[in-house]
């Protein structure tokens, strides 16, 4: 453990670049193999928007990387936040997963959460959802403005749980790749997703959070671990194939698939959801 501790606390940016282009490699080919669904696209074009926010994401999280450095390193320099504060000495392990469980708390969960209950915040988060071909491009598919938000409410998570820099890059990087696996549109068993979902939120899981209309489009906010939505009461199951990718009240495929259109959807006017499914 201190091996990966120390590997973590000063990873070359070329190995976290790695991480997510490999990442978004292999679960395209995936996604070529084992498809969920059969859509009738052309795939590269498809991507064309979602990668341009990967970037967008990956240049504003650089430029804000200093504040990240400088909390983890005041955190640790005060034995300050939650694992830090425990009453016995836990082992290293045990003190890496608490610092990576409560981030995904802070960082995935409760950012999730709030942008589907406060309507701005929804507004921008609204470009994610809009996607009616939702595969591992689309885990990036964030409007810049939320790529700020979710930076936020990392930092924020980092202050509060007292995570030093090398379980920071832990999260960062099992977040990465888990966000990419939940988005792919790959098949697996029903069984074995079905187990996986009571540990960590698995493909089916989080797609039922994709569907077009609520209430599952406000449910299974999680993004590694599975355990805040069964704690929180926001887990809900809908079979994989009653899923309809998009949002209802924005359902024009075509301008949720233009580029100029996306970076102007946060600005749009509200609208009301009108169609809710039996829970």
């Amino acid at each position: 453990m201190e091996t990966i501790i120390n590997y973590f606390e000063t990873i070359p940016s070329i190995h976290r670049s790695i991480i997510l282009v490999g990442g978004i490699t292999f679960f395209w080919l995936l996604e070529g193999a084992l498809p969920l669904f059969n859509f009738n696209y052309v795939k590269w074009k498809h991507a064309i928007p979602n990668l341009f926010f990967t970037v967008t994401t990956i240049i504003i999280n650089f430029t804000l990387a200093f504040l990240l450095l400088g909390t983890a390193d005041w955190v640790q320099a005060n034995n300050f936040g939650i694992i830090n504060w425990l009453p016995i000495d836990i082992p290293l392990w045990l003190y890496v997963f608490l610092g990576v469980l409560f981030l995904d708390f802070f960082g995935a969960y409760l950012a999730h959460f709030t942008e589907h209950k406060i309507k701005p915040l929804w507004m921008v988060h609204l470009v994610h959802h809009s996607d009616h071909k939702v595969d591992t491009t689309t885990a990036n598919r964030h409007h810049p403005l939320e790529s700020i938000i979710r930076f936020t409410f990392t930092l924020f998570g980092v202050l509060i749980v007292g995570t030093p820099i090398a379980i920071v890059m832990i999260y960062q990087s099992l977040s990465l790749v888990f966000t990419q696996f939940t988005h792919a549109n790959i098949k697996m068993s029903r069984s074995l997703d079905k187990l996986l979902s009571y540990f960590i939120v698995s493909p089916d899981m989080h797609k039922v959070h994709h569907h077009n209309l609520l209430p599952y489009t406000d449910s299974n906010y999680g993004n590694i671990f599975s355990i805040w939505d069964r704690l929180l009461g926001t887990y809900k199951y809908l079979d994989r194939d009653k899923i309809v990718y998009g949002v209802d009240t924005f359902p024009d495929e075509k301008i949720n698939s233009s580029l100029k259109e996306l970076l102007k959807q946060p600005f749009q006017k509200y609208k009301k959801p009108t169609n809710l499914e039996e829970l």
